[in-house]
């Protein structure tokens, strides 16, 4: 890791040292929150419907219209559980047999699948199948265990991991810790599905991630780069923003296009120091999300920006930004991770020559921006890129595991 100390040396912008711009940001933070108050705002009734981008464009109808099979269930809470079975991989296969975009076991499959699209087939791999099957199926769930007490949802939730006789035995949940989880995942992770209907309410951890990212302004570039000693303390874009929610308590997971799930999502004029922004080349599909970097107010963003660059603050208006997620503890946990030995992708050897040559830190010019901070390279504020990688993924590790099939 760099020191503070080291860092202000190296990076002067526009004329205007590092300190200045730390003294502008903390600024920025304080009277941004300071009207957080009339931007919060409680929850408020009505449809439910999917946050932009959230569920992948060719899917989305499916999970809006079938979201609404039922009082048990909303397009978010389906999303949710899609996501958390096969991250929307309609290709998914898990060790125990489960299977498709709904991983739906053979035996399940049999007794629960319908012909969603009417084509005569019942496809477990076809989603215009699955998707609807699987709101058909928690809704049976939610038929069985009508008349347990407690919520509907969180019952039908219950019976989806233990089965419906559980729900029964002991009049909801069932004291299982496993199921009790679950539940608690699908429902915070859902929150991240859904399109906010009131201002989002502002994040406690914030300052803490900022002050870290301001801590790290000027460290050069590494494709893969966590921060580790072994790095020389150097990040790539997701692995700048996991680092900075870590120090705050609030472990992300390692890849951008799975850290927008970690949390609601404000819209632009709703941002917020400490919010994630993201970039992508497809603004209808949040598993092509590429870059990621933490707001700082104005307009400005910190990042790890690429190859050759330092981090540093940029401009995040551009016409690849994506959206942005308000990262909560809650958020995050309810995120599926993978295994260790599928965290990490091997470099390309033309992206590992790539580094080699460009880890000398990218001098910045001149130009507008928070008390002179960088302005973004020509080009690059329509553009910001990291390497691609094996399976079109944004950054080095991989995507979310297959983490259970509906019991039958």
């Amino acid at each position: 890791m760099g020191d503070p100390g080291g860092v202000k040396k190296v990076l002067v912008v526009g004329g205007i040292g590092i300190t200045t711009c730390l003294g502008f940001v903390a600024l920025l933070f304080v009277g941004t929150l300071a009207a957080a108050g009339s931007l919060a705002g409680g929850a408020a009734g009505g449809a439910v419907a999917l946050a932009k981008g959230a569920v992948p464009a060719q899917y989305q109808a499916l999970v809006q219209k079938w979201g609404n099979l039922c009082p048990a269930i909303n397009p978010a809470l389906l999303a949710a559980q899609l996501y958390q079975e096969s991250g929307f991989n309609p290709k998914a296969q898990s060790p125990a047999a489960a299977q498709g975009i709904a991983q739906f076991i053979p035996g399940t499959w049999a007794t629960h699948g319908i012909d969603g699209n009417k084509d005569g087939v019942r496809d477990v791999w076809d989603p215009q199948d699955a998707i609807p099957s699987a709101a058909y199926y928690d809704c049976e769930l939610a038929k069985y265990v009508k008349d347990a007490p407690g919520d509907p949802t969180h019952n039908m939730l219950a019976a989806y991991n233990a089965g419906p006789y559980a729900v029964i035995k002991y009049g909801g949940v069932p004291p299982y810790s496993e199921t009790q989880n679950y539940v608690k995942t699908i429902t915070d992770l859902s929150e991240s599905f859904a399109r906010p209907v009131t201002r989002v309410e502002p994040s406690q951890q914030a300052a803490q991630a900022i002050q870290y990212a301001q801590q790290k302004l000027g460290t050069p570039y590494l494709w893969g780069g966590t921060g580790t000693a072994e790095q020389g303390g150097r990040f790539d874009c997701s692995g700048l923003t996991q680092a900075a929610y870590r120090t705050a308590g609030i472990e992300l997971p390692r890849v951008a296009n799975d850290q927008y799930n970690a949390g609601p999502h404000p819209s632009r004029d709703e941002l917020l120091p400490g919010d994630l922004v993201f970039f992508s080349d497809d603004l209808t599909n949040s598993r092509a999300i590429r870059h990621v970097g933490i707001y700082v107010g104005g307009g400005y963003m910190i990042d790890a920006p690429r190859p050759g660059a330092v981090v540093r603050f940029s401009k995040m208006d551009t016409p690849d930004y994506f959206g942005a997620t308000r990262v909560t503890a809650a958020g995050a946990e309810a995120l599926p991770t993978a295994p260790a030995e599928e965290q990490t992708e091997e470099q390309t050897e033309e992206q590992a020559e790539e580094q080699t040559e460009e880890q000398t830190e990218e001098q910045a010019e001149p130009g507008e921006g928070p008390e002179g901070a960088a302005e973004a390279e020509p080009g690059e504020e329509a553009r910001r890129e990291e390497p691609a990688t094996p399976e079109g993924r944004s950054d080095e590790a991989g995507g979310p595991l297959v983490s259970r099939a509906p019991a039958s």
